[in-house]
């Protein structure tokens, strides 16, 4: 497990655990500001368009009312040509105003698809950039004082995977998340690891997956992918139906980063969100009525 660390003996200054520290913690306040700063775009975004879209319908309610009232009128004014004339104005300038509604719908539903567009991008570049890491749940807060976080999942992999300690594993960097501890969160941070290979994360998944039981110095810990806050929201949507299909006895896979898979007929179906998976779902009752209400 001597690789696992990766800190060879000639290096130990310029790698020591402060000099990593500082550079993530630089690399985190950047992606955080990244993200702030496109969160705040799209809510600037979204608030324009709102605000275009409410002056526009208080004017058209304005020129509503007072076609009513015109109208109210009219029976009294009827020889006059001049209410004739505003009335005709007024029928145009309606027609006028509804069509800029429509325009402005249209514009919004445009600008709101670019803007999930760019959210799904953003996701998937969050995703990618996570992609060989792991995230260790359950380890207490303050082991790390002792030693290092590589030396403390040197000891998970040896405890719990004996099989994988001559492998060569290699660890980029490993660090808690967040940066700083919540004095109001009563559970310990997680510890995520990135590894330097996508393949040597998911070796190390499957073997937790096949041993269930994970533990570090006896305390139960769980070892997952690490992913984007928005994919572990789209992954947790599909919790019900998965339980629903493993009930059934069809298979259920959550697939990445947030697709679910099952089999039916005798073939494995992928589908990337709810939506997709409700039309299907009208194309087959027997599935349908098994999913009723978690669609």
């Amino acid at each position: 497990m001597k690789k696992l660390r990766n800190h060879p003996q000639s290096n130990q200054q310029e790698n020591s655990p402060k000099t990593v520290n500082n550079e993530t913690d630089l690399c985190s306040q950047t992606d955080l500001e990244f993200k702030r700063e496109i969160v705040k775009i799209l809510k600037e975004l979204r608030e324009d368009m709102n605000s275009n879209a409410d002056t526009l319908r208080k004017e058209l309610e304005n020129i509503r009312r007072s076609q009513e009232k015109l109208e109210h009128s009219f029976a009294e004014m009827q020889t006059e040509p001049g209410a004739v004339k505003t009335r005709m104005n007024n029928a145009e300038r309606i027609s006028d105003m509804e069509d800029r509604i429509m325009e402005i719908t249209q514009s919004g539903q445009q600008t709101e698809n670019q803007i999930k567009k760019l959210e799904s991008n953003i996701r998937d570049l969050w995703d990618n950039i996570k992609r060989a890491n792991l995230r260790i749940i359950g380890i207490p807060e303050g082991v790390e004082k002792d030693k290092e976080m590589e030396n403390i999942f040197e000891e998970i992999i040896d405890g719990n995977f004996p099989n994988l300690k001559d492998t060569g594993f290699k660890i980029q960097e490993a660090q808690r998340a967040p940066n700083k501890l919540n004095p109001n969160r009563p559970t310990p941070r997680h510890i995520i690891i990135k590894m330097a290979k996508v393949s040597d994360k998911e070796r190390i998944l499957k073997a937790a997956r096949e041993k269930q039981n994970v533990t570090y110095k006896g305390t139960p810990i769980r070892i997952s992918a690490d992913f984007s806050t928005e994919t572990l929201q789209a992954r947790r949507e599909w919790q019900e139906i998965f339980k629903v299909l493993k009930g059934k006895n069809m298979q259920p896979r959550i697939l990445y980063p947030a697709r679910i898979s099952f089999k039916i007929e005798g073939e494995i179906k992928i589908f990337p969100n709810k939506q997709k998976l409700k039309e299907y779902s009208n194309t087959k009752p027997r599935l349908k009525e098994i999913l009723k209400g978690l669609l």
